[in-house]
């Protein structure tokens, strides 16, 4: 936030709003959203990799390429494992931290955004594994993650953004 009133002060816009949702959309609005989308992605991975490279040094784990970890579905799940333990919580850390920062990138749509960045997570790692997923460990952890984003990352946007959002007694006098 503080960064986006810097940047709003000198002329400058960082992030762009949605604004009103509107049924007629226009190629700014468009590019807006990819915008979004491009910093929301970048976000998740940088998170994600910071996440994976503490959980790798905290947990002294040293048979695990760090290039892969977001991708790699292939670990056998047992809480002994400690590749299997930086996989899981990196995922999980990620996804949480990953909702605080889209409901500053993004306010009251951080479900849209979440949901799209996990399917485009979804997709890159069939590309990079060269494989669909299979482990019902990996979509379990993917699918916890991804809730604990949207309910988290709503919260807060409900909390800094209250008065942006329509509650429905609004709309009965509209």
């Amino acid at each position: 936030m503080l960064l986006d009133y810097c940047c709003r002060c000198c002329g400058f816009t960082l992030i762009k709003r949605h604004g009103p949702f509107t049924l007629k959309t226009t190629p700014s609005d468009t590019w807006v959203v990819l915008q979004n989308l491009l910093l929301c992605m970048v976000c998740f991975y940088s998170l994600y990799y910071i996440v994976v490279s503490l959980c790798i040094g905290l947990l002294r784990v040293h048979e695990i390429n760090s290039l892969l970890a977001p991708f790699d579905y292939t670990t056998q799940p047992s809480w002994q494992n400690p590749k299997y333990l930086v996989c899981v919580i990196s995922t999980e850390v990620t996804y949480i931290l990953g909702g605080l920062v889209f409901a500053w990138i993004v306010e009251e749509w951080v479900w849209d955004y979440a949901i799209t960045v996990t399917l485009l997570h979804i997709a890159m790692t069939v590309a990079v594994m060269s494989d669909f997923p299979s482990a019902e460990h990996w979509w379990m952890a993917l699918g916890s993650g991804l809730v604990m984003m949207i309910f988290g990352g709503q919260l807060l946007a409900y909390k800094l953004f209250r008065s942006n959002f329509v509650y429905p007694a609004e709309l009965q006098n509209f």
